[in-house]
């Protein structure tokens, strides 16, 4: 892997494409913003819900049905290790076969550190759904998800040139979708109250910016 990216950055070179960013300068300042509010509600959220093992009033005001059960089942499966394996495989297949290493190296990194960070929450956080040993705060589904729609919105928003107008709303849409997606699928099938969504959501957009940022600046040094 290492290899073949090494190749690719200097097929990237070779093509006079060595600074296009995956975090469009134009968005640095939105989604930075971005990400230190969510990272704020992540952590507010995980200090009110810390040691309950019971909905709170915010997940009370969110309706919960049984319907649709199949097509949350679907959605789930994304973000189960198989799922979320083929959809990381597919994108950095599609980043390596269009030379650009850098996207396929934040696919890997912006969707592995968001699902990190919540595996490293939860203990922290100690919220529980169905009995003491189901932690489920923040989300890792909806955080994986959320995560890989921002990054592919960022790639797509750097490889037609979008601008900021333009380039925010796309990021900002797919991450609702995605996040809503998911986080509609793991409330239906009871794996995660609301507010647990909620925080794997914040989860992803205070992770992808910062590194996509950490990927372009590496990146440079390394150039």
């Amino acid at each position: 892997m290492v290899e073949e990216l090494t190749r690719v950055s200097r097929g990237e070179r070779s093509a006079g494409r060595p600074g296009r960013a995956v975090l469009p300068p134009a968005l640095r300042a939105w989604l930075g913003t971005v990400a230190v509010l969510a990272a704020l509600v992540t952590g507010a959220l995980g200090v009110v819900y810390a040691g309950g093992g019971e909905p709170g009033g915010v997940d009370a005001w969110v309706p919960v049905g049984s319907s649709g059960r199949d097509a949350a089942l679907a959605v789930d499966f994304l973000g189960e290790p198989v799922g979320a394996a083929v959809l990381v495989l597919v994108a950095v297949t599609g980043c390596l076969l269009g030379r650009w290493a850098r996207a396929a190296v934040l696919v890997v990194a912006g969707t592995g550190l968001a699902v990190g960070i919540t595996k490293l929450l939860k203990p922290l956080v100690g919220r529980t759904i169905h009995g003491d040993a189901n932690l489920s705060y923040p989300s890792g589904h909806t955080a994986f998800l959320t995560a890989f729609a921002l990054v592919g919105a960022l790639v797509v928003t750097g490889r037609l040139g979008l601008g900021r107008t333009a380039g925010l709303s796309l990021v900002l849409a797919a991450a609702l979708v995605a996040g809503g997606a998911m986080g509609w699928a793991q409330v239906t099938l009871g794996a995660h109250y609301p507010t647990d969504v909620l925080g794997g959501w914040c989860t992803a957009l205070a992770v992808i910016p910062v590194t996509a940022w950490a990927v372009d600046a590496g990146w440079r040094r390394r150039l």
